[in-house]
């Protein structure tokens, strides 16, 4: 039903993708959101959320090397660790704290000096404009929904972003204590689009805003374009939300691999949320972006 659909999608829908690690050691943490192109202007759409986690990053990683200047200060001698555990509390860092976050985006641009951003003050949803770029890596733009009336429950919409992080072109430096991209190991990740029914809308301040979906969306693909049958724009994945069934089990007694066990099991079903095309088109004309309609 989506397949000509998800391969016109495609053509302008990229990933961001995102390493982490903690205080705790030296594991990466992979991640990623997901971005669609407006124009040829170097204009897309994404979530706030998404642009918020791009703008903290700089200033986690300038927070952490700020650290490690002080640490290579301390004397190494039978008060290290004491001072250690002192420059640990000045910087609030446990085990648990994100200490660095890097970005990259996949296949936008060719170059360019940086972004400017446009955060809507209600919604989950941002603008992002490419600065200095010489070559932008599409040449299909995404084309939004003209009659926003069409879109009503009981229709099937798709959504398409990057969940499921396998790229791992990325390393530890020990020697530096850092996390670094690298030239080598896999650079990308496959797209994953996922269905989903309209089963209700969503609205603020009896304003609509956004479309609930039967489906989850999934981690990932936030930022990701909602679209119909024939790729036309419907609106942006942004969460999901998680609604308790009520079909509790508790202490069931099942048999599984020929033995007697309990099992405990709370259900909930998982509801992808999305920006709606009209507040989309809305913040795009606000800000004096070009987009085409359908």
């Amino acid at each position: 039903m989506f397949k000509k659909a998800i391969e016109k999608v495609a053509q302008y829908t990229r990933p961001i993708h995102s390493i982490s690690r903690t205080y705790a050691g030296k594991h990466i943490l992979p991640g990623a959101g997901t971005l669609f192109f407006v124009n040829e202007e170097g204009y897309a759409i994404t979530c706030k959320h998404v642009v918020e986690y791009l703008m903290n990053a700089e200033k986690t990683t300038n927070t952490f090397n700020n650290f490690k200047t002080e640490r290579s200060l301390l004397p190494k001698d039978n008060k290290y660790k004491q001072q250690l555990r002192g420059l640990e509390l000045k910087y609030h860092y446990s085990p648990d704290t994100q200490i660095q976050v890097k970005n990259t985006f996949v296949d936008c641009v060719d170059r360019m000096s940086g972004f400017t951003s446009y955060l809507h003050p209600n919604y989950d949803l941002a603008i992002i404009k490419f600065n200095d770029f010489k070559q932008l890596m599409c040449k299909e733009f995404a084309v939004f929904k003209k009659d926003i009336g069409d879109v009503q429950p009981g229709e099937f919409l798709c959504r398409l972003g990057f969940p499921f992080p396998e790229f791992n072109n990325f390393t530890y430096n020990e020697a530096n204590d850092d996390i670094e991209w690298t030239q080598t190991g896999i650079s990308g990740s496959p797209r994953f689009p996922i269905e989903g029914m309209v089963t209700r809308f969503l609205a603020e301040d009896n304003k609509l805003y956004g479309i609930e979906l039967s489906t989850p969306g999934l981690k990932g693909q936030s930022g990701g374009p909602l679209f119909n049958k024939d790729g036309i724009i419907c609106g942006m994945q942004f969460s999901t939300k998680h609604l308790h069934l009520g079909f509790d089990v508790v202490d069931a007694e099942i048999i599984s691999n020929d033995k007697i066990k309990k099992v405990t099991d709370y259900s909930f079903i998982h509801l992808g949320q999305c920006i709606h095309v009209h507040a989309i088109k809305d913040f795009l004309k606000a800000n004096n972006v070009k987009f085409q309609e359908a």
